[in-house]
């Protein structure tokens, strides 16, 4: 069930804002310990395999979104590449934290941390290094946040160690990096043919990152793992027919198949989905109060199957490379099909983007993020609320698959994808998530 509002909140709700302006501020919570009897050396070593008591979640959040932003500025990188420099930064957070405080498998450190070393030192400096290393051009944003991150943590023998630690978490991700495919220069190459995506209107740009389906994944074996679902329906299919004519009718900018409820779902899920669901991301760990530990974990759980699904997309996309609605209804009249009737001048409600239809990454990206997030909270009620990056309103979901029902319907009433490539951009998204996290992250006890 969803329901949508306009706006913000109500008074007495905790709202958050759009990540351009968000600003999350430390709330410290103390943890107070009592001295511990002497213990027998068989009780001793339990309580060092205990899991300790952690800080809270800023430091997480914090570094998400200066991550975020420092991307986002960063003229050097793609706007499709943003989540993978997200997905590295959670990571190298996450091993930082579980390093120290126990309580989730390790993603790479395999060298338990200090025990008695602070947590917060330690993510912020993972976090640092890792974003200094992959953004130097956003370095005095990213050294302002560090130093904003250490002056929370008191001087002494922990903040020292939890640095060295850090330093280690960070070093290690970015040796797990080297030579992983990212700007590797590939172009989509397929020469235009009828059912083969070519640049469309109006700008007719080039397919945007095709290196992308090429990355080594963080958690997956390969882009192909997940990336190659089977064909699209054939163009002479009575699948392929009813998405023809269902994205022709009710995707049109002009159209009057499409009702205002349709348009306004449609437009809500028209802005970034990494922005929405990065906000979305942080409401979680504020309103669920998650500790440090629980927080890296929904963060690098989250962020890590979405960038996986984000590589697997983009395999299918250069894989398949089919074409777009707005080629495919102009072009009708040469695809086979007796069924499907061509429009020389129709026009998608939303501008299409410059990479193929199949599959869809939206629908991709919504699949993992949703499908992991209830993997990693243990849960199937979401409780999210998300925001737009497209129009001034908060929708309210606490299923998931309502969720995703609205982002396969919303990308089809855009007029970019016809329903088949949504779909199947949610199934695979979901798979990635379900496979990755069966493998990854797992609790110690698990």
């Amino acid at each position: 069930m969803s329901t949508f509002r306009p706006g913000l909140r109500a008074p007495g709700q905790h709202t958050v804002p759009r990540l351009r302006l968000l600003a999350i501020g430390a709330c410290a919570l103390a943890f107070v310990t009592a001295a511990a009897p002497s213990l027998t050396p068989a009780a001793a070593a339990a309580a060092e395999r205990r899991p300790r008591p952690s800080a809270d979640a800023s430091t997480v959040t914090d570094w998400t979104v200066t991550t975020m932003n420092a991307v986002a500025a960063d003229p050097t990188k793609t706007s499709q590449s943003a989540l993978l420099y997200i997905a590295f930064v959670d990571a190298a957070m996450y091993d930082a934290v579980v390093g120290i405080d126990g309580r989730y498998q390790p993603y790479l450190l395999r060298t338990r941390g200090p025990r008695h070393a602070s947590d917060v030192a330690a993510a912020a400096t993972a976090a640092h290094e890792v974003l200094r290393t992959y953004v130097p051009t956003q370095a005095p944003a990213v050294d302002a946040q560090y130093a904003t991150s250490l002056a929370a943590v008191p001087d002494g023998p922990a903040k020292t160690q939890g640095i060295a630690y850090g330093l280690t978490a960070a070093h290690t991700l970015l040796a797990s990096r080297v030579d992983d495919g990212r700007d590797a220069p590939i172009l989509f190459t397929q020469p235009p043919a009828v059912g083969v995506w070519r640049p469309t209107p109006p700008a007719s740009s080039p397919m945007a990152s095709p290196w992308l389906g090429f990355v080594r994944p963080l958690m997956l074996r390969s882009g192909s793992q997940f990336g190659e679902p089977g064909p699209p329906p054939a163009l002479t299919s009575a699948r392929y027919t009813r998405d023809f004519r269902e994205t022709k009718a009710y995707g049109s900018a002009t159209s009057t198949a499409r009702s205002p409820e349709q348009t306004a779902t449609a437009l809500f899920f028209s802005g970034g989905v990494l922005v929405q669901d990065v906000t979305a991301l942080v409401d979680q760990v504020q309103q669920r109060r998650l500790d440090l530990v629980d927080a890296a974990r929904v963060f690098a759980g989250v962020t890590m199957s979405m960038a996986d699904t984000l590589v697997s997309v983009w395999h299918a996309k250069y894989h398949y490379g089919f074409w777009r609605p707005i080629t495919a209804i102009r072009e009708a009249g040469s695809d086979g099909n007796p069924a499907t009737v061509a429009d020389p001048t129709w026009t998608p409600l939303l501008t299409t983007p410059p990479y193929p239809d199949y599959v869809s990454g939206y629908s991709g990206l919504t699949g993992a993020f949703s499908t992991a997030l209830q993997i990693v909270l243990g849960t199937p009620h979401l409780r999210l609320h998300l925001m737009s990056t497209a129009v001034p309103v908060v929708r309210d979901y606490d299923s998931g698959a309502a969720l995703r029902r609205d982002v396969v319907d919303g990308r089809v009433w855009l007029g970019i994808h016809f329903r088949t490539a949504d779909l199947r951009g949610v199934a695979m998204g979901r798979d990635v998530a379900r496979w990755a996290l069966a493998r990854y992250l797992r609790p110690l006890d698990d």
